[in-house]
């Protein structure tokens, strides 16, 4: 299945995955709710390990401003949990291990450090309103670049 770019103002993907806990999460669950999904490469790499830790640095005034954060890897519930519980991170870390959510948000990135067929998603964060439209996108197509945290934390106190 081919999936096209999103863009600001489409309808949000829906989700289901797993978490730490081997609870499966549905995005019908944050219905109402603002989200922000944060697609990360890799459990404990050293770029996710500081992006995932600067996040959690935030949540409070993230959680203050009724956004529910969602971390999002392809990566196995084991490892995220290893991952979330050595950082002591206190948002949901879900397991896409199948990629299926990281395909319909376009954020697939192949061949992970010219690992043939390692794939594992781009860094990447959608924010989500409460009516499940998409209205914030950022996408780096190099593993190696974090966010701008001031401007999502800018966007989300408008």
């Amino acid at each position: 299945m081919i999936y096209m770019a999103l863009k600001i103002g489409d309808l949000a993907p829906k989700f289901e995955l797993v978490d730490t806990e081997l609870n499966i999460i549905t995005m019908d669950e944050f219905q109402g709710k603002k989200l922000m999904l944060v697609f990360f490469v890799a459990a404990d790499s050293p770029v996710c390990k500081k992006e995932i830790c600067t996040f959690q640095k935030y949540l409070n005034q993230i959680s203050n401003l009724n956004v529910q954060l969602l971390g999002i890897s392809n990566d196995g519930p084991f490892a995220n949990k290893a991952f979330a519980d050595k950082y002591d991170i206190k948002f949901p870390i879900l397991g896409d291990y199948t990629s299926t959510t990281i395909k319909k948000y376009g954020v697939l990135m192949k061949d992970l450090l010219h690992i043939k067929n390692y794939n594992a998603a781009k860094r990447s964060i959608f924010i989500i309103n409460e009516k499940g439209i998409i209205v914030y996108i950022w996408i780096s197509d190099d593993p190696l670049v974090e966010p701008k945290y001031d401007k999502i934390k800018e966007f989300l106190e408008q």
